[in-house]
């Protein structure tokens, strides 16, 4: 864990986020900016990088990032900021789907172009958004969990940021494909943001209660690798416990590989794809759609040697 994480800071040691940048290309003429939620999220931080990389290769475009440090209202206002600068491109992953809709709504009515990557508003002012069916994945990770405990158990879920619309839809779709399985009890949602911090301390709580869980439901690989981590800290195989996931990150992957991991859904950055968008919109060309949905694969045991993670 601790290489880890010492590999990830020398990785993303050189975004630290701007609200200029510090040596912009001399001959940039257009300026793409991105307000990320948080970069203490692995994930995140991956998503910055991804669109950074994708932008290089167009020196013509300097790229901007903010970082919101998990907060809502510091979010919006780098939006509002990157807004005045009179950027050409505004890129952003709404952490709350309604509070969001207005800033986001200001900013495409005043000719900015709206990029939404991964979670989306409460409305339809923006230009483009890429995701996954988080809805789809949801239901799958309830099927697995469901056959997994052989339709008979209690599942502990722990839950993403729930005023985003993946912690939204992660919620929903987990929960009508789980009333389909009258012997499967939720025992309790702990949300954890998609934290490992907070992960491992909800799974600590839910020990401290002695709250019955035959499995756990993890909206994402960060809090997965979180209760990996109290589970083994409190005496308990993770073995024994079936556990699902959400991104499919490297850690994810030797998890699987261990077996103390079932199942991973490949969940994308969508920073790439973001970014083409950005470059599409800047060079005057026109998107096929306004919402793009990317592929996901379940990945086990069975086919974990045959699927890169995604960073």
């Amino acid at each position: 864990m601790k290489s880890f994480l010492l590999t990830c800071l020398a990785s993303f040691c050189c975004l630290m986020p701007v609200v200029a940048a510090a040596n912009p290309p001399a001959k940039a003429k257009y300026v793409v900016a991105f307000a990320q939620d948080t970069m203490a999220n692995d994930w995140r931080a991956a998503q910055v990088r991804d669109i950074r990389n994708a932008l290089a290769a167009h020196p013509d475009i300097e790229f901007r990032f903010s970082d919101a440090g998990g907060d809502t209202a510091r979010q919006v206002q780098d939006i509002e900021n990157f807004a005045a600068q009179k950027v050409d491109v505004l890129i952003t992953s709404p952490r709350d789907a309604e509070l969001m809709r207005e800033p986001i709504a200001r900013v495409h009515r005043a000719g900015i172009p709206v990029v939404l990557l991964s979670r989306r508003v409460n409305g339809e002012e923006f230009t483009h958004f890429v995701t996954a069916d988080n809805r789809a994945i949801a239901r799958q990770a309830a099927q697995y969990l469901a056959k997994r405990l052989n339709g008979k158990g209690n599942i502990l879920v722990l839950q993403h940021i729930p005023t985003s619309t993946p912690g939204q839809l992660r919620t929903e779709g987990f929960l009508d494909e789980i009333a389909k399985h009258p012997g499967i009890k939720v025992s309790a949602i702990k949300r954890a943001d998609s934290q490992r911090a907070l992960a491992i301390q909800k799974i600590e709580e839910a020990l401290a209660e002695k709250l019955p869980f035959d499995a756990i439901y993890a909206q994402s690989d960060s809090m997965a690798m979180g209760a990996l981590l109290a589970l083994k800290k409190a005496g308990l195989d993770p073995k024994k416990i079936p556990i699902t996931g959400i991104d499919y990150i490297s850690e994810a992957r030797e998890a699987i590989r261990n077996g103390e991991l079932d199942v991973s859904f490949t969940y994308p950055t969508f920073g790439k794809t973001g970014a083409e968008a950005a470059v599409r919109l800047l060079r005057g060309g026109k998107l096929d759609k306004k919402e793009v949905i990317l592929d996901s694969i379940a990945v086990t045991r069975q086919n974990v040697e045959k699927i890169e993670p995604i960073f």
